[in-house]
């Protein structure tokens, strides 16, 4: 069975039919990685006895009945490795279940397969993994962003029907963005963190890489709620949001800001970005010119207050409990010196390093309390704009996807790969990239992503709106 053109809609209807069992879908997906990953390298490691069991005994009345779906290497799975694509976490298995891993389980789904990522979540092109390379499934000579690269890339290859990842500045949409599938960002809240390996705590959150924003819909629905054990989650009640996908965007005001317009972006991923916004407008949207005046200061924001919050998270991992450590240390500030020395990655490193500065005695006001106060200023920028508007449109990423190696010697040209994605989580809206277009570069073509963004908690808003480009573009 191939697994190009299926999506989770489409394979639920096979198997409510009994024209597909799980076990036959599991063996396709294990099939799809075999003849394909070897060029891509979107997964780690994968356990297919475990998952072909699983699928055996699924319930497949429930939504998800039956369902692989690969998980991010910075997501707890019970019994599995869980290495956040470093080498101070090599022999780590994980003791229990993530909250979102609990409640794909509840719906019916099969987690099957680890994918890859830069070393814990801090990157933009999955180069900074220290496990292997993932390459783009659309030209293997370029990245598939990042940091979830190897969770955009298994669906884009049609190695995987679904996948879950994380997005601390755009690590879901961007490498959406770039291999050409669909990544949702929920709000900060929506979605529980228990199980997810921090990186940025007020900023982390997981979501769906899915073919379609049906799909997308689906995984949200079965992953969102709160819960007790994540005291970032709130209780709140979560809508249908398959039900309102096919309303439509007439009489809707969608806003365009003029910062994510910029010098230096790419001029066919502008063409195709406002070509999609020209769909909307003929869909009887009301397409309205709006300003996000702090946007210039996000990404400088972003990197203070996220490189503080991983020199906080990542300061447990030194070898003393599980994963690797040095071997024979002199003393215990040797092992500890050594043990991260050795298991870190330079980005990690780099990353600690300005967080720890930023938090500093002496530097704390100047840099982490001025930080958190523009991060206000733009919170506020987008509430002004919601209160204008349904929903807000822009380029996902400002250049298709680049080669790899291209950016690895200058980190503030890798920063701003996510220019477009940061604010959405330092304002904790939702946001999805969803495909729109391609862009000619070097006799290729490299899928464009279009941002939707809607308000805290209206992810129902937001996939609708996405869901009427979809339809249009697919009619």
């Amino acid at each position: 069975m191939n697994l190009e053109g299926l999506t989770i809609a489409k394979a639920r209807r096979l198997i409510q039919a009994g024209e597909l069992s799980p076990v036959q879908l599991v063996d396709a997906v294990q099939a799809a990685i075999e003849r394909t990953d070897p060029a891509v390298g979107g997964y780690l490691s994968r356990d297919y006895e475990r998952a072909r069991a699983l699928a055996e005994k699924t319930d497949v009345t429930l939504p998800l009945g039956g369902i692989p779906v690969a998980i991010k290497d910075v997501i707890n799975v019970e019994g599995e490795s869980c290495t956040c694509a470093s080498q101070i976490l090599q022999g780590y298995v994980a003791p229990y279940d993530a909250t979102v891993i609990t409640k794909l389980r509840a719906a019916g789904a099969i987690p099957f397969g680890r994918t890859n990522m830069d070393e814990f979540a801090m990157g933009s092109s999955t180069e900074n993994s220290s496990l292997r390379i993932t390459r783009n499934p659309r030209d293997p000579e370029r990245i598939p962003g990042g940091s979830s690269g190897g969770s955009a890339a298994v669906v884009a290859a049609d190695e995987a029907l679904a996948s879950l990842g994380s997005d601390t500045g755009g690590s879901i949409r961007q490498p959406a963005a770039l291999c050409g599938c669909v990544g949702l960002k929920p709000s900060y809240g929506r979605v529980s963190r228990y199980g997810l390996v921090a990186f940025a705590s007020s900023l982390d959150q997981i979501g769906p890489f899915t073919h379609t924003v049906e799909d997308a819909a689906l995984v949200l629905q079965a992953i969102a709620g709160h819960d007790p054990l994540d005291s970032t989650s709130l209780d709140l009640p979560v809508p249908d949001y398959s039900a309102p996908l096919n309303d439509g965007v007439k009489g809707l005001r969608l806003g365009v800001p003029k910062e994510y317009f910029v010098k230096g972006m790419d001029p066919q991923v502008e063409a195709r970005v406002r070509a999609a916004i020209e769909v909307y407008r003929g869909l009887g949207a009301e397409i309205v010119e709006v300003s996000l005046p702090h946007t210039k200061y996000a990404v400088a924001d972003y990197y203070i207050i996220a490189t503080a919050e991983a020199s906080a998270n990542l300061a447990r991992f030194d070898g003393v409990r599980y994963g690797q450590r040095a071997s024979a240390p002199r003393d215990l500030a040797d092992h500890y010196g050594r043990t991260r020395g050795e298991g870190f990655g330079k980005e990690v490193k780099r990353r600690i390093i300005l967080g720890t500065y930023v938090l500093s005695s002496g530097y704390y006001d100047a840099f982490y309390l001025r930080a958190q106060k523009v991060r206000t200023l733009i919170r506020r920028d987008f509430e002004e704009a919601f209160r204008k508007v349904d929903g807000l449109l822009s380029p996902t990423s400002p250049v298709p996807a680049f080669k790899i190696g291209e950016r690895m010697a200058d980190p503030l040209q890798m920063y701003l790969a996510d220019i477009f994605t940061i604010a959405a989580n330092l304002a904790g809206i939702c946001g999805i990239s969803i495909p729109c277009g391609n862009a000619e570069v070097d006799g290729k073509k490299l899928p464009v992503g279009l941002q939707i963004m809607a308000p805290a908690f209206e992810e129902a808003r937001l996939l609708r709106i996405a869901r009427s480009y979809e339809t249009a573009c697919s009619a």
